[in-house]
């Protein structure tokens, strides 16, 4: 389970967005007659993940303050981590930030440690983060905000129109995926909350300093909670931890579970997406692309794919389930297609376009199928599930055409049942060939639009710039 599915089935188990921080300080500690300080700080942290471990989401143990305590220290750092239940991810604060040494720590704490996530610094830039994206189902969050005020020189720069720390958000959201890359943000202003949360509106943010500005927890949770009523993880106060005051710590546990019902409850249940552009030579999708673009289902930077390739963009469509306009819109680009083709039945590639296929199928009235990503031990063993007659005539429906190899193989599977293939239709072409390895295989290849043409109408409506738009024409150039 990777570190976003682990944070979310820990948030909806305990209904919490709060975490602990888990930290060896001698200072919080309650006073203890023991010599061993290292064993009161022990039993302390067990305690607190005895009684906390249904109210939160999520542990947080701060690496420097298990470091200045020397070998014994990370001895009890490793212990402390053993205790914390295996359902509740652990994020790391380590705030690394030394290139050198980061494919080294990142093996450590993710093979050895077997944290969950980890807090890095920004300034390295992605070659610093990507060390650590290299292991299934971990996560990172990037520091692009601190409340302290010696920082403010440094963060505000060069102005308060655009700050430096917004400049991080925004490349950070380039590092890597939604499920990858978080973001902390340390602030004693919701306002800077809020405009994080408007640059990066699908991204966790691991909130810090909250407490410093008083009892103003709504409007924090106002400017920084998505339109889910999540996406915001809330610090425990340390005062609560020192004392271990449980009856405390749930009060704020449902006190924020009021604020994400009025949060949700405030939301349009059904997001309406506006265009802001207008173009004269538009292209025929030109709304859909830039709502997909809006909504975070499209981004630009240096992204390992699954097959190990580095594209300088990222498409995620599993997002258009969630909403009803664009997921429409993508509908009627398919059955624009599908209208001309001869077909019997629909057929959708597990797991991506199995919504995508459904809807077409209720839209236009076919029946659909779809071949089994594996095959079951148990039970009838099928390899194609739904009704279907040999000899039928088998559009496929895919998501995103990058190598093909599932399209193939989903394709190979239904003929092998006695069906017939002769057009697979997808929402997105990488161009780099597959229609034609598609052609080679025996397959028509269809697609609602090409990476040349997002990335082309991105560009002509201002939503990338000229060095995004040049990484992307450099990388066409030197495909074979």
């Amino acid at each position: 389970m990777n570190f976003f599915d682990k944070l979310n089935a820990a948030i909806g188990l305990n209904q919490s967005l709060l975490f602990v921080g888990l930290d060896p300080n001698v200072e919080m500690m309650p006073k203890s007659g023991e010599q061993d300080v290292i064993a009161d700080l022990s039993e302390w942290l067990q305690l607190i993940i005895a009684q906390t471990a249904d109210l939160v989401c999520a542990y947080k143990p701060t690496l420097g303050f298990y470091e200045a305590l020397g070998v014994r220290g990370i001895e009890l750092l490793e212990n402390t981590l053993k205790a914390i239940p295996s359902h509740i991810p652990v994020i790391l604060d380590a705030k690394h930030s030394d290139l050198n040494t980061s494919s080294i720590f990142a093996q450590a704490i993710f093979t050895q440690w077997r944290v969950d996530a980890i807090t890095l610094s920004p300034y390295v830039g992605q070659d610093h983060v990507a060390p650590f994206l290299v292991y299934p189902g971990k996560a990172v969050f990037v520091l692009c905000c601190t409340s302290n005020l010696g920082a403010k020189a440094v963060q505000q720069y060069p102005s308060n129109d655009a700050p430096l720390y917004l400049q991080v958000v925004k490349a950070a959201r380039t590092w890597g995926t939604l499920e990858q890359v978080g973001l902390e943000v340390g602030t004693t202003s919701p306002e800077v909350l809020a405009k994080v949360r408007a640059i990066a509106p699908e991204r966790v943010i691991l909130a810090r300093s909250i407490w410093a500005a008083g009892d103003n927890l709504s409007s924090f949770l106002t400017a920084g909670l998505n339109s889910n009523g999540d996406g915001l993880l809330i610090p425990v106060p340390q005062d609560r931890l020192a004392n271990l005051q449980r009856d405390a710590i749930d009060n704020l546990r449902l006190e924020v579970n009021q604020v994400r019902e009025q949060v949700i409850s405030n939301a349009s249940s059904c997001f309406i997406w506006l265009p802001d552009v207008c173009l004269l030579n538009q292209h025929r999708y030109f709304d859909l692309i830039l709502q997909l673009y809006d909504l975070g289902c499209i981004m630009f930077g240096d992204f390992v794919q699954a097959s190990g390739a580095t594209f300088p963009y990222y498409v995620d469509l599993r997002k258009i389930i969630s909403n009803p306009q664009v997921f429409s819109l993508i509908l009627t680009a398919y059955a624009d297609i599908l209208k001309t083709l001869q077909f019997d039945r629909i057929a959708g590639i597990p797991y991506g376009s199995l919504p995508t296929a459904t809807g077409l199928s209720m839209r236009l009235s076919y029946p659909m199928i779809f071949p089994r990503k594996e095959v079951k031990a148990h039970g009838t063993r099928k390899v194609i599930e739904g009704n279907f007659c040999p000899g039928e005539t088998i559009v496929v429906v895919d998501d995103i055409l990058i190598s093909g190899k599932s399209a193939i193989e989903g394709a190979q599977k239904i003929e092998s049942a006695g069906l017939k293939v002769n057009d697979i239709v997808v929402f997105m072409d990488h161009e780099q060939g597959v229609k034609d390895r598609l052609k080679a295989s025996g397959y028509r290849a269809h697609s609602v639009l090409t990476i040349s043409e997002i990335t082309k109408t991105l560009y002509e409506a201002g939503r990338i710039d000229d060095e995004q738009f040049a990484v992307f024409v450099e990388d066409e150039v030197a495909k074979p």
